[in-house]
Parts: structure tokens; sequence; C-alpha cells
């Protein structure tokens, strides 16, 4: 009984939280607590099993079509982020008439930290696995699912997505029905800066209609995430020195840098600067990533800086030639550039309608496309 009321107020507390799949009603929400008190009558239900009970509570409450769109994010505990989710997953089924949409984080730990209320907000947020096992359940069964990644690149989080479609496909813990994955219509909507060409040129194109008043002022440096060397799959780490290039064609203002890829750290993005003869002047900030998170706020526009130090030439350069424990924001500010709360552009590229529109393109080509060949295709080269 008490694993019972504990799912049951899980429940509750999820369709409370899930602003972006509110339960369509009260009634709806009762009708679907008392399905799945009664499907819960083992007492001893794995944590696994409850919580796939509540993911497939959701999507059974929520249906409203054939045919459903998942949206993976890495994720993030920032409200923020909460809202510019909420925001792509109202646009995305403004696009998408025909199709549920719902979103997912892959990160168990953003997933975590984010139920928990870190940043003071509560979301419950679910790994892909669940959804997709949800949707193959008895009871809603869709003809056609598109997963659709909010990556940038195509680097180690986009990997994981196409894994767990490899696994849902295969039906790899041998729980699902095979003849209904026979049957169902898989299809995925690849990161942002999937095409070296025409993906990175549509960025830096809508990137500069967006900020050619500040590159016309000063430097716009953008910060990406990155993959180190030993996770730099499908060697997708180009993809920011391809940006840069291409937006360097609108303005020699405009840089791309990074948290994580080696060789291309704040430190080197001031080289390049420098070398270009920027030596002083305004350097506008701002995320390169799907959310303004955590890298957002403290990385980038924190106040953190190495301890004791008040000058430049202090500062301590790591062996990847980095400085840590220093945002962006101040190392700018210490190298003698107009660097401050006021020069920080604090959207993420989901925020920006122009930009979401080239992952909503690569929704719409994914559906247009052929059904996944969820192995060979999507992958760069």
């Amino acid at each position: 009984m008490k694993k019972i009321k504990f799912l049951m107020l899980a429940f509750v507390a999820a369709c409370a939280s899930f602003s972006f799949v509110a339960c369509d009603d009260d009634e709806k929400i009762v009708e679907v607590i008392k399905e799945v008190k009664d499907t819960v009558k083992i007492e001893d239900q794995t944590n696994w099993a409850r919580y796939q009970a509540l993911v497939t509570a959701d999507v059974k409450a929520n249906k409203k079509h054939d045919k459903v769109i998942l949206l993976v994010a890495f994720g993030s505990t920032w409200e923020q982020a909460f809202n510019a989710f909420d925001g792509t997953i109202t646009a995305f089924k403004d696009a998408f008439k025909g199709y549920d949409v719902f979103l997912s984080y892959s990160s168990a730990i953003c997933i975590n930290r984010a139920a928990a209320g870190e940043n003071g907000v509560t979301r419950n947020y679910y790994a892909p696995n669940f959804w997709l096992n949800a949707f193959a359940d008895k009871d809603v069964r869709y003809s056609e699912i598109v997963v659709q990644s909010l990556q940038v690149i195509p680097g180690e989080e986009y990997t994981r997505v196409i894994n767990y479609i490899k696994d849902f496909a295969n039906n790899a813990n041998g729980d699902l029905d095979d003849s209904y994955l026979a049957g169902v219509t898989l299809k995925l909507g690849v990161p942002l800066l999937q095409d070296a060409e025409a993906d990175v040129t549509e960025v830096a194109k809508q990137l500069n209609e967006l900020y050619k008043a500040q590159a016309a002022e000063g430097v716009v440096a953008f910060m990406g995430h990155g993959n180190p060397d030993s996770y730099d799959t499908y060697k997708a780490n180009i993809r920011y020195t391809q940006l840069e290039e291409a937006l360097q064609q609108y303005s020699k203002n405009y840089y791309v840098g990074t948290v994580d890829m080696m060789g291309n750290f704040k430190t080197h993005l001031l080289a390049r600067m420098q070398a270009n003869g920027i030596t002083s002047g305004k350097v506008y900030c701002h995320p390169l990533m799907s959310i303004d998170g955590d890298h957002g706020h403290n990385d980038m526009a924190g106040d953190d800086v190495q301890e004791g130090v008040t000058k430049f030439e202090d500062l301590e350069v790591n062996e990847e030639g980095e400085v840590e424990d220093t945002s962006w924001k101040v190392y700018f500010n210490l190298a003698g550039y107009d660097c401050s709360d006021a020069t920080m552009i604090e959207k993420g590229l989901l925020e920006l309608p122009t930009v979401r529109q080239i992952w909503m393109n690569h929704t719409q080509d994914a559906i247009d496309g052929e059904a996944l060949d969820y192995y060979h295709s999507k992958n760069p080269e």
C-alpha cells in the first residue's frame, strides 16, 4: 500500500510540475492515477518500474495524436532553462499540429537535481528510454516516433541519443512488443550544427542578424561547451572553429570559444583577438548552448576568480592552457576589456526563435525523409 501511495503522490507532483505536459483536467488526472493504482499491485515493485509507470501514465494522460516528437536535451536545473524548454515545446506543438510533443533530459544528474529543486524550482524530467518505452505501451502505441536532438554539435551527447534509439529499436531489455517495434516508424532530427556547410552557414547568418549591432561596437564572444579530446565523437568540435570562420565573414569581431574543447578555451580566444589587433574595447559574451544554464550563469557570467587574484598577470594557467576558477566576464575584465554584467547576453539558443527554427527544420526534414536507419545514418563524416 505504501508503494501505491508513493506512486500516486509522485504522479500528482509530476503533473503539477510538468507545465509542458500538464494534464488536461482534474478528471483525467484522477482517471490516470486510478489506472496506475490498479496496475501496481506487486508490493516489491522496483524503483525502475515505479519510475516507468509515472512516465507511461503521463503519456497516456496527454496523448492526443497518433504521432509523437520527443525532444532530447542534456538538461539543466535553472528556471531560465525550464522556461526556454517550455517555449520550445509550445513552438513545436504550434508547428507540428499532428504530433504530441514531450521533452526529455539525457543527463541523470540534471534529472535528479531538477527534481530536487536545486535552484528553487522543482521540475520532473525523465530519461529518453522511459519516454520511448511509454510510447510503446499497449495502450499508447504511437505509429510514428520522431526523436529531435537539442544538442548543438553532433558530439558525445548526440551519440547517447542515437544509442537510446538503437536500444529501443532492438528491444535491448526484451520487455517490449517486437511486433510493434517492427511496424513503428522511427525518425531522428539532427543537432543544430550537424552539417558543416548548410547548418554552420545558416546559424552564422542568424546570429549575425541578431548581434551585428554589438559586433559593430566590440567583440561578441560565443561560449560553446565542446567535448574533451578523448570524447570528441565524430570530431564534432570542429563545428566551433567552422562557425567562427563563418561569423567572421560578417565581422572580425565574432569569436567562438568553449569550456571543454582543447585549444579553444577563453585563453585561446583572447590570443586570437589580440592577434587580430583587438587589445581593448567591449567584449559581449553569449552562451552557444541550447539553454543558458549553469555554464552561462557561472562559467561565463559569474563572479568567480582564482583565490587572491586581482591582476591579470597573476592568473594561473593550467597545463591545458586554461585559466580555471575564473569566469569569462572576470577574465576579460582583468585582461583590460570592457566586460561586465552589462555586456553579458544571457540567452540560450532555444530562446532565439530564428535559431530554434533551424532545429525545427531538422525535425521537418526527418519527418519528410525515410524511416531511420538508426545505425548507419545521421552520423556526420
